[in-house]
């Protein structure tokens, strides 16, 4: 860890009517005190309380005969331990004009402090011991949360919710590894015999509780990221006309002509809360038009990593081979069914489309604006089980956790192997051991500079 002082723009590079400038480290007090003149000209703010504001002015060139005012600001002390990094950090309230940030910002560095790296200020925190690994990351979440569910679960993490349960999942595992290697070195004290009986349902209890996390990585991930959504049906089915209606906007060219839509068009679209990645694709038909081949061949693409399919159907025109097409593509995956133009005379009755499509449907005229509402509840019941509402559950969200818990799980199934095929003792806590460092590796308790350097590589500046 570099212990020097660092300083960055931390409210961004765009103009505004405040930027802030946030400095940290041992020198930061006396960095900002060379650029700063207070109100009260014999105030030093290396002498001042932490917690407190200051009004003056920066300037450049303070104790010269040219002392020349950059900006009228206030100045924040919070002093170590009890800051943001737990080091001394100063931040600077100016006028947020780029010009004048990019100024103080450059009398500060003059006076001896360096521009952070991104994501440095969250990193001297974690460095720190101020916060864990998971709640580091849970900050970058909370800037990047795209909906209320994503911004709860990431202050959620953010107050320990994730680093409370797995510090006690490694307490029970170390607690029955140090009984193991007691016993092992202090036999005549500690009885190991049918050890392995009453380890067996610690283990098991364990393991339960590592699933439960790993099942919710799912809605977690879909309450993180939004649900990738895929519009796909024949050509002029209407899939651009159903996404211009669920956006309230034109965003998609809309004609009589079959195969308009030949490339992949994407928006993104808070429905109530949820938060539907939508890409719209060109419509699945056999075709001698290379480029509308290479449009198809992206949709089946698209639809197979797609974590919903909305599948539209014209339901002025019969079943045809591209239908059957279209069928097998989406036959394993989450799909509702939009039976559409129903405000035109349907060739299509409701048992021919049970029959054919074992899926949700919802009847909708994309043109006239119907069916939005049960699509917003078709939805809620597909992913959220008719729920949409969040509790104290520990959702886990960064695909680094889920992979660790994975690693985790299969270490604890190795000490129930163990267990059943009757091995010694001392076999199980290196399985033990394995589990208690994977989940570690979630909280940050053992970890290498190149994963930190990682996790923290795309952080924004100033964070």
């Amino acid at each position: 860890m570099r212990t020097d002082t660092i300083a960055a723009i931390a409210s961004g590079m765009s103009t505004g009517g405040i930027g802030i400038i946030r400095v940290s480290g041992p020198d930061a007090l006396e960095i900002v005190d060379s650029v700063f003149l207070p109100k009260k000209k014999n105030k030093c703010l290396s002498d001042c309380s932490t917690y407190t504001m200051h009004y003056g002015h920066i300037v450049d060139g303070k104790n010269s005969k040219e002392c020349k005012i950059i900006d009228e600001v206030i100045v924040l002390i919070m002093k170590a331990p009890h800051s943001y990094t737990a080091e001394d950090v100063v931040e600077i309230d100016c006028h947020g004009g780029v010009l004048v940030l990019k100024k103080i910002l450059q009398l500060l560095i003059h006076a001896g402090a360096r521009i952070a790296e991104p994501g440095e200020f969250t990193k001297r925190a974690f460095l720190n011991g101020r916060i864990d690994l998971s709640q580091a990351e849970s900050v970058m979440d909370i800037i990047q949360a795209k909906n209320q569910f994503a911004l709860e679960s990431s202050i959620k993490q953010l107050q320990g919710s994730v680093k409370n349960k797995v510090l006690e999942l490694r307490d029970i595992i170390l607690h029955e590894t140090a009984f193991i290697e007691a016993a092992l070195d202090d036999p005549e004290h500690y009885e190991l015999d049918g050890y392995g009986e009453k380890l067996s349902p610690i283990v098991d209890n364990v393991i339960l509780q590592i699933q439960e996390l790993l099942r919710s990585s799912d809605n977690g991930r879909i309450l993180k990221e939004g649900i990738s959504t895929v519009i796909v049906g024949k050509p002029n089915a209407g899939k651009s006309s159903l996404l211009n209606m669920l956006l309230g906007c034109e965003r998609a060219i809309v004609t009589d002509i079959a195969g308009t839509t030949r490339d992949i068009l994407e928006e993104q679209l808070n429905l109530d809360g949820i938060c539907l990645n939508m890409i719209d694709t060109a419509g699945i038909r056999d075709t001698d038009d290379k480029v509308e081949q290479i449009g198809v061949e992206r949709a089946k693409q698209y639809v197979s990593a797609a974590d919903l399919v909305l599948y539209v159907v014209d339901s002025s025109r019969p079943f045809d081979q591209d239908d059957d097409e279209i069928i097998d593509l989406i036959r394993e995956k989450k799909v509702i069914v939009l039976f559409n133009k129903c405000d035109l005379d349907s060739v299509i009755d409701e048992s021919q489309l049970k029959e054919r499509l074992d899926f949700p449907f919802i009847y909708c005229s994309a043109k006239e604006g119907n069916g939005l509402t049960e699509l917003h509840d078709q939805i809620k019941e597909l992913f959220f089980v008719g729920e949409l509402s969040y509790n104290d559950e520990v959702y886990i969200t960064n695909l680094r956790h889920k992979e660790c818990l994975i690693q985790a799980a299969e270490s604890l199934v190795l000490v129930k192997q163990s267990i059943n095929d009757c091995v010694p003792e001392d076999f199980y806590t290196v399985d033990l051991l394995n589990a208690y460092g994977q989940l570690g590796l979630i909280i940050g308790e053992s970890v290498t500079d190149d994963l930190v350097d990682k996790i923290f590589h795309d952080f924004c500046m100033g964070k």
